[in-house]
């Protein structure tokens, strides 16, 4: 959420910053509305009550010295009557405020390009090469299959469209890998393992920007004012809400595996073959909570924790800069690591690396008290995926995929398999 009086002080600069997303952000005009009325109206409320409370003092000494008082007391009465009235509609135009300010995304970073959508984002660098074939190497589909490793037939008839049986050394491997991503983030990287909910209330959803703009995206239960989490990030970052940090524990690092679950509402047509958009995935999710002056720096090396999974597993990557009018909702700057899928000649988003600033933590109500005293300040929030484990899967297969239809498993995963070096049938 966007601190309210920035925006009131200077509308017109912070519409301009906006406007790098794409949109007319007419809900700042909007919201200025309600906020000049409750702001006047606070000033009427403290106008009436201070009159209110010199006249219920000139009541008591009235009554003190025996006089009549019913005359004031009738106005103190009448008094009560507007103040309610004016409070009450005070809450209204808050609420009208809030409603504004939590359909309005995050500011983008001035350090990040402009432009429209993905065709404008900007390569940062890429490791390690395309593997080569001596052959026409096949889809992650028809690895899966031919190795038993997945069922997406049966997955369909138990759930629906979108949802993958994992089996046998596909269920070990995906198990693997999970298990890897998470040791090396806490054995190397330093991230304390947090096991979450699964389910969340609205708060936290409202907290991490979910709420109110993507419940589309969500899957709600039918008889409890909860959902299911689309991703770690939501149990983790509020984790810490309403709560006053000490300066002295910053940065605070963590480490999640879930399940998530997404609806995918807005991606219809879109990779309804395979792994690679599932309604229910698995995850590593890495979280953050800096100091603002460090947030720059934690990001970039949230980018490379992220990046040592791919580095480690020998996995063809690049980094790419998310333009303006690419970045989610909340976030103020992301890059995203995208792996190379040799069936499809393409790179894949496997992982999105965010800094949030202060906008998920205003929001969530997360603070820290400064060493050197003072009011308490907004942290800042990252996160990002360490990494997608069904997209990993993927990039596994169709990367070490050999032309006797095996798949040879990479050296760093091979403990966790009991060292097998080679998936087939």
């Amino acid at each position: 959420m966007l601190d309210l009086k920035i925006i009131r002080e200077n509308p017109e600069a912070v519409k301009t910053r906006l406007k790098r997303r794409g949109g007319d952000f007419k809900e700042l005009d909007e919201l200025l509305i309600p906020e000049e009325a409750r702001r006047e109206g606070l000033q009427q409320s403290e106008n009436l009550k201070s009159k209110k409370k010199k006249l219920s003092a000139q009541v008591g000494q009235l009554k003190q010295k025996g006089q009549d008082a019913s005359e004031i007391m009738e106005e103190v009465r009448v008094l009560n009557i507007a103040i309610k009235e004016l409070d009450d509609k005070i809450q209204i135009w808050e609420q009208q405020v809030q409603e504004k300010l939590l359909g309005i995304p995050n500011i983008p970073d001035d350090s990040i390009v402009d432009g429209a959508d993905e065709s404008c984002n900007r390569r940062v660098r890429d490791w390690g090469t395309k593997p080569e074939f001596s052959f026409q190497p096949k889809s992650h589909v028809e690895i899966g299959e031919e190795l038993d490793l997945i069922d997406l037939k049966r997955a369909a008839k138990i759930s629906g469209a979108r949802f993958a049986v994992y089996k046998g050394q596909g269920a070990a491997l995906l198990r693997a890998l999970i298990n890897f991503m998470i040791d090396v983030q806490t054995r190397e990287n330093g991230y304390q393992e947090l096991y979450p909910p699964f389910l969340v209330n609205k708060e936290s959803l409202l907290g991490t920007g979910q709420l109110p703009k993507f419940e589309e995206d969500l899957f709600a239960t039918r008889n409890d004012p909860l959902y299911l989490i689309p991703t770690a990030e939501v149990p983790v970052t509020n984790f810490h809400r309403d709560e006053i940090l000490e300066e002295e524990s910053l940065p605070i690092c963590y480490a999640a595996y879930t399940p998530c679950f997404r609806r995918e509402a807005g991606s219809y047509g879109k990779d309804t073959q395979g792994l690679i958009r599932q309604h229910q995935f698995d995850k590593v999710e890495l979280v953050k909570f800096s100091r603002p002056e460090d947030s720059d720096a934690e990001l970039e090396t949230l980018v490379k924790n992220a990046e040592s999974i791919l580095q480690k597993l020998n996995l063809h990557y690049r980094v790419m800069e998310l333009c303006a009018g690419d970045i989610g909702f909340s976030a103020a700057k992301t890059y995203d690591l995208e792996v190379w899928l040799p069936s499809q000649d393409t790179y894949r988003e496997i992982s999105s690396c965010s800094s949030f600033t202060d906008y998920q933590a205003r929001r969530a109500r997360i603070r820290s008290k400064k060493r050197t005293g003072g009011k308490p300040e907004f942290v800042h929030t990252l996160n990002g995926s360490g990494l997608a484990a069904g997209r990993l899967f993927v990039a596994l297969l169709e990367n070490y995929q050999q032309e006797n239809g095996t798949v040879t498993v990479p050296e760093a995963l091979r403990s966790y398999l009991h060292g097998q070096e080679t998936i087939e049938l």
